[in-house]
């Protein structure tokens, strides 16, 4: 399966390289991608992974991947549709549904500490770090083992739920954490 990873550079973003890390034959862009190349590399994957910092609207282009405001955003939809999707952006399920697709995919997702304040979660820098850190492994090494969607979800769920008996930030996401169609 080819395998396509769209990771616009940004530093607070860094701990979601652990998911893509030791996938193999992965192609990774990060930045300064053109939209006609993008969309080139979205439809000779089979497997489209995406990840950063977004809004039910679609990813945020933070590093010149692709030529708008969204890497990934409606007009990137249809190509999207018969692709094996994984989806980690805040509020990407909204963008999921409102599109009618399937995969893998985040809801509104801590990541940050301002997020957890926002969101009224209590928790300290630390649970968010560690939050990140299990649940980019846990899905970086369900990926590597190749099985469905399933499988995958299944895997990342028993692998961070560890976590949410003492931490409230990996419990809030966890229950965002959801396969879809």
């Amino acid at each position: 399966m080819k395998t396509l990873i769209i990771h616009p550079d940004d530093r607070s973003t860094d701990f979601l390289r652990g998911i893509y890390r030791h996938l193999k034959d992965a192609t990774v862009i990060t930045s300064d991608v053109s939209q006609i190349r993008l969309h080139k590399l979205i439809r000779s994957h089979d497997q489209i992974v995406m990840l950063g910092h977004g809004s039910p609207s679609g990813l945020f282009n933070v590093a010149r991947v692709g030529s708008k405001f969204f890497t990934i955003g409606s007009v990137e939809a249809d190509m999207l549709r018969d692709k094996q999707c994984i989806f980690i952006w805040c509020h990407a399920d909204q963008y999921v549904h409102r599109h009618g697709l399937r995969g893998l995919s985040s809801g509104m997702f801590i990541s940050e500490m301002l997020e957890a304040v926002y969101c009224g979660v209590s928790g300290s820098l630390k649970q968010v770090d560690h939050s990140n850190e299990v649940f980019a492994q846990a899905l970086g090494a369900a990926l590597a083992k190749e099985g469905s969607y399933d499988q995958i979800f299944e895997s990342v769920s028993r692998e961070y739920e560890v976590l949410i008996a003492e931490n409230a930030i990996a419990k809030y996401n966890l229950e965002r954490w959801q396969l879809i169609g």
